[in-house]
């Protein structure tokens, strides 16, 4: 029989009705001459839920300042989420009549790098996963998680679930990747801010993969970067319009013609530094003693500025007490701005962008303009009147 992987995200099994909806689902599949592979997140909110209860634990000792939370402990901690998702759907595949088996990410073969909290996977030895399927099981597979080369259980970063089932199904040769969630696949802007926002029924790798770096959050950026590298056939799907049996929209992703359209892209989710540029190389050693990924970096003369993502940071605020104890000189931390994109054809961007500076409210803190994106820091107050207006000029107006 043909291997397909589905993944479920947290919206998907939010409770045991739904949960109950997405072993239907499953069964189904099966039922159809398909052995599907299924990878979980945690159900609904419990990863957040995990990690305030190590920020309430942590602040309840007074003898010292609050330290970053120990990112070993947390992805000890975390994984437990994924675990209770994959036992529940296996006890429910079963129940339907259909031999199921679960595997967290150590069992399934997903050996990554050693970096806690955000860990690359580094090879998949699915072993104890093909065995199982020659054995006639459904396997439900524990997203997120895998083993580093010294039996550390490490976590891939907020959205790994992603990259689990695509590298799963890289490995198992599967025809196919379905990527179910709360959205019925990737839209040219977030469909609840934009009115006008246009669902895709393709795109191809390289046009998602700049949006999932600027912030989209259909499908994680090494999620995409792995399907692209291995040929991956993806399908991004609403759980409930395939749950009950009936289909609905979806967007494929693969190596297809690039869509000859702009998606615009926001991330409010980022920290800006700035510091004297003859403090360059101090402020990224800073940000990295604090266990900060910085992404761009402006020289604009009087100040340097640097972006830092917060999708992965477990603990803002510590890493920032951190980082303010190193002694940067002139350093600046704000929250108060949010990052706009827009992907697309070089082209339209180049000739667009000019226009899209003045579409702005005011004028950015930043602009940068690489391959097929340009990026622009802006108040996180006028960051939703910013995303329409790019929306109107670089989608609409097309």
């Amino acid at each position: 029989m043909t291997v397909v992987v589905q993944k479920f995200g947290g919206s998907s099994l939010g409770d045991l009705e739904k949960l109950g909806s997405v072993a239907d689902l499953v069964v189904r599949t099966r039922a159809a001459g398909e052995q599907p592979v299924v990878v979980v997140s945690a159900m609904g909110k419990t990863t957040e839920g995990l990690l305030e209860l190590a920020r309430q634990v942590s602040a309840r000792t007074e003898s010292r300042a609050p330290a970053e939370l120990p990112r070993r402990e947390l992805d000890m901690l975390v994984t437990t989420g994924e675990r209770v998702s994959m036992a529940l759907l296996s006890i429910a595949i079963q129940a339907r009549g259909v031999p199921a088996i679960s595997f967290t990410g150590s069992q399934a073969g997903i050996l990554t790098s050693p970096e806690h909290f955000d860990a690359r996977i580094r090879d998949i030895r699915p072993g104890r996963v093909q065995a199982a399927l020659q054995a006639n099981q459904v396997v439900i597979v524990a997203g997120y998680q895998g083993v580093s080369a010294h039996r550390e259980i490490t976590t891939l970063g907020r959205g790994g679930s992603d990259t689990t089932a695509v590298a799963l199904a890289a490995a198992l040769g599967a025809q196919r990747c379905e990527i179910y969630s709360d959205v019925d696949g990737v839209y040219t802007a977030d469909p609840h801010q934009v009115d006008g926002a246009r669902h895709l029924a393709a795109i191809d790798y390289g046009t998602l993969h700049e949006m999932a770096e600027a912030g989209a959050r259909v499908l994680n950026a090494r999620a995409v970067a792995w399907g692209r590298d291995h040929q991956v056939r993806i399908h991004a799907r609403r759980t409930d319009d395939f749950a009950r049996g009936g289909g609905g929209r979806e967007t494929v992703i693969s190596d297809c013609p690039q869509i000859r359209t702009a998606a615009v892209v926001t991330n409010p989710k980022l920290a800006v530094l700035a510091a004297a540029p003859s403090s360059v190389d101090e402020l990224l050693a800073a940000a990295s003693t604090a266990g900060l990924f910085v992404r761009d970096v402006l020289d604009q003369g009087t100040r340097v500025t640097a972006t830092v993502p917060l999708t992965s940071v477990p603990d803002f605020p510590a890493a920032r007490r951190a980082l303010e104890r190193r002694g940067v000189p002139e350093l600046e931390i704000s929250e108060d701005y949010a990052e706009l994109n827009a992907v697309g054809p070089g082209e339209q961007l180049n000739a667009l962008a000019a226009q899209a500076l003045r579409a702005l409210p005011s004028t950015p803190l930043l602009s940068l303009r690489s391959g097929l994106r340009l990026s622009v820091l802006v108040r996180r107050a006028e960051l939703a009147a910013s995303e329409r207006a790019w929306h109107r000029l670089f989608v609409e107006a097309a």
